[in-house]
């Protein structure tokens, strides 16, 4: 009889303390405001989405908007995502400070103070760089592919040589985010297919692409020799995290691609490496700086300024949307390459909690 007394006490415990947790959990949760999330956007080819050269910059949300009328259960994964990065940039903000997103640009109260360690250390993402070309041109060199790979180690480690022209505001907020990049290895194919458009048949072998290789532990980049979409030319698209880890990763054209060789042959001013520095971003979860929306939607970054649309080609400082300066100068804006030259701390936070134990890219840490 004691025993017995005994295991239901300790049954009573157990049942207490996977309670506890939950509530627990459920506590921590409350405390993350998700109320302004979303994910469709109004991305289409209008003026304010596309560049005067004829090009797109990034095709990233409309290609999200496919995949997510394609995948109902994906509006769900990057929800799950989105409260899981929060709920670790929140642990990461002091008391008082706002990891939610909701950005008031630099100065404003919604940052807090100085974040704490995230205890991640350099994060180091192996890459696979795939080439589908046409014609020889197309088949970039390995030391094209080589400049992309040292583009990426200097824009997100601040190491880029125009970093030091960030205007005084956002000076503050400008930030090395401790994420480097290897190359892994380089894939081939000569393919007949001149345009790829936009859907993700370069990343199947049956589609006459190449598949990916192990995406979950590896940044897999497909470069093509053209993309379009409808009118226009795309320069890149990714993909965001959480969907299908058969299509996973970054695309850009290959006159997009790296700053040497055949970077700028089509379009001069996009000629340093940064579209996949964009894209990139995307890939780590960043949306573009303006929300893709008027004044009321946002990227999610705290010290990211409101805007109401996008910037093209090398705009003046300041430039003011939604009352307040555009961080024109930032990776994920639509400007020329020469024009852009930052991440902020809140895109730092925000990308490298898709590292963190439970984020989506988790499994490339340590690999």
């Amino acid at each position: 009889m004691k025993k017995t007394i005994l295991r239901v006490a300790v049954m009573a415990l157990l049942f207490a303390g996977c309670s506890d947790d939950n509530n627990n959990l459920e506590q921590e949760q409350a405390k993350v405001d998700m109320s302004d999330f979303y994910l469709y956007t109004d991305a289409t080819e209008d003026g304010t989405n596309t560049r005067a050269v004829n090009g797109k910059k990034c095709n990233s949300m409309t290609v999200l908007n496919r995949r997510l009328n394609e995948n109902p259960g994906l509006y769900q994964k990057m929800y799950n995502i989105e409260l899981h990065s929060r709920q670790f940039i929140a642990n990461l903000r002091p008391p008082g400070g706002n990891g939610n997103g909701n950005g008031g640009g630099p100065g404003g109260d919604n940052g807090g103070g100085d974040p704490v360690d995230d205890g991640l250390g350099i994060v180091t993402i192996p890459v696979y760089v795939h080439v589908l070309y046409n014609t020889n041109t197309e088949n970039i060199s390995d030391s094209q592919i080589q400049s992309q790979i040292d583009v990426l180690n200097e824009d997100f480690r601040k190491t880029n040589n125009d970093a030091s022209l960030v205007p005084s505001e956002f000076a503050p907020v400008a930030t090395d985010t401790e994420i480097e990049f290897t190359l892994a290895g380089i894939t081939r194919k000569q393919s007949s297919i001149t345009d790829w458009g936009t859907s993700d048949n370069m990343k199947s072998s049956s589609s006459g692409g190449i598949n990916p290789i192990t995406p979950e532990t590896h940044l897999n980049i497909w470069v093509v020799n053209k993309m379009s979409y409808r009118n226009y030319t795309v320069f890149g698209f990714a993909q965001f995290p959480g969907d299908d880890p058969s299509t996973d990763g970054v695309v850009v054209a290959h006159p997009y691609f790296g700053n040497t060789g055949t970077a700028g042959s089509v379009f001069p001013e996009i000629n340093l490496g940064r579209t996949a520095t964009h894209e990139v971003g995307h890939y780590l979860n960043l949306r573009h700086i303006w929300g893709d929306g008027r004044c009321n939607r946002d990227d999610f970054v705290y010290d990211t300024p409101k805007s109401d649309r996008s910037n093209q080609g090398c705009p003046s400082y300041p430039t003011e949307h939604c009352r307040s300066n555009d961080m024109t100068m930032n990776y994920m804006d639509y400007t020329n390459d020469s024009c852009m030259y930052m991440f902020s701390d809140g895109q730092k936070e925000r990308m490298r909690a898709v590292f963190a134990p439970g984020g989506p890219r988790a499994s490339i840490v340590g690999n």
